[in-house]
């Protein structure tokens, strides 16, 4: 295969419209994702008939987990409007379309759904709570601790993060509530407390696992030495970072401790915040409350630079006859076995699109190329504003 070269978005535009309208078409009948890809890949942009790709295992391991290889993220919070719910990118919907949604993807195959106490506060955790009643057994259910919330008003707290153990064991008790359940399935620490050493961390999760409230846990943007010392307390299942082709730290140091323990990758904004996905372009520009209003690397500036990646990414969609969306999830499964992202979306269609990259598979050569290919673009600007971007990588304090 010659070495593709990106061509600007305008040109994939006509393709790409084709495309959403089939998937907004087979999310309406409920099409399985597997048949919606079939469908989707036997006809380019032109109308000629393409070879399906040959579909890669349509089950991951994450630890001890068994699980689907694309998961369903739940940040969700209540928008200005009353009974109007938000993403962090200011999509919207209601709380019956949310349930629908959450539903219709257990139907197409999804087995890992994730939500945590700071999205709402509360609100993502009731409404997966309610989604799940009569197919909880189906899912592998993660939601997450960490931040000092009021379990009863919701009032975020002046302390910021809090993994105090008594703590844990008021949040659990609370979200079991909430999300209608006995047990959570994965337990994760939203973000690493610095004031709380990782062993009471753990040996508190350890106690609620004796106890059956847990099955497993996990972190999110750990230290090094804090998953290490963590795995030692009591082995975790997964750790969730944030990864994708906008950023790809995670493969310097986190991926290769996860494959030396044995621990599973989730990713978060496996679409760089809509970026790969086709929904940013030179002349975006973004408001608050939209998360990237703040993000750096989508600042006016180092923007029209950036979009050098979502041309790359544009480019091999159509060489390998799929949306951007589905090649970026599906150049993330195919980077290790033990990878899952957890692209979250508030629109039916979306995330239907989003399990088909499920069946999309690479040969060696076209991993090799498009491998090299993104690494030769430099993304310009911080990936998260700095007091967010501290929180990550934090290791805690030795145990006395």
């Amino acid at each position: 295969m010659n070495t593709l070269k990106p061509q600007p978005m305008r040109e994939q535009a006509s393709h790409t419209l084709q495309r959403r309208q089939l998937l907004a078409t087979a999310a309406t009948l409920g099409a399985a994702p597997w048949l919606l890809s079939a469908c989707a890949s036997t006809v380019d942009a032109q109308g000629s008939a393409t070879r399906t790709p040959e579909a890669a295992s349509t089950r991951r391991r994450l630890g001890p987990l068994d699980v689907f290889p694309v998961g369903l993220g739940c940040q969700w919070r209540p928008g200005a409007a009353p009974g109007v719910i938000v993403d962090s990118y200011s999509s919207h919907f209601d709380r019956a379309a949310a349930i629908r949604l959450i539903r219709q993807a257990v139907d197409q195959g999804v087995t890992f759904i994730d939500t945590a106490e700071a999205y709402g506060p509360f609100l993502s955790e009731d409404i997966v709570g309610e989604a799940l009643q009569g197919i909880r057994d189906k899912v592998v259910l993660e939601t997450k601790f960490g931040f000092d919330i009021d379990q009863v008003t919701g009032q975020r707290l002046p302390g910021g993060r809090n993994s105090r153990p008594e703590h844990i064991r008021r949040v659990v008790d609370a979200q079991l509530k909430r999300l209608r359940t006995d047990r959570i399935d994965v337990l994760l620490q939203h973000r690493v407390d610095p004031n709380v050493p990782i062993e009471d961390v753990a040996g508190t999760i350890k106690d609620l696992v004796r106890v059956g409230k847990v099955r497993h846990y996990g972190l999110s943007e750990p230290g090094l030495q804090t998953v290490r010392r963590a795995h030692v307390e009591h082995p975790m299942a997964l750790i969730q970072n944030e990864y994708s082709m906008l950023w790809r730290g995670p493969e310097t140091g986190v991926l290769p401790l996860c494959e030396e323990l044995g621990i599973g990758f989730v990713c978060w904004s496996p679409l760089g915040m809509g970026f790969l996905a086709g929904g940013v372009n030179a002349a975006s520009r973004f408001v608050a409350p939209d998360f990237r209003a703040v993000s750096p690397r989508f600042a006016p500036d180092v923007l029209p630079g950036n979009m050098a990646l979502a041309d790359l990414v544009h480019s091999w969609a159509q060489h390998k006859n799929v949306t951007p969306a589905q090649l970026s999830l599906a150049w993330l499964l195919a980077q290790k076995p033990w990878i899952v992202p957890i692209p979250g979306t508030t629109n039916a269609a979306h995330m239907t699109e989003n399990l088909g990259a499920a069946s999309i598979a690479f040969t060696a050569d076209e991993l090799r190329q498009l491998n090299a290919a993104v690494a030769t673009i430099l993304i310009q600007g911080d990936r998260l504003p700095t007091a967010v971007a501290a929180m990550s990588g934090v290791d805690t304090p030795l145990k006395r």
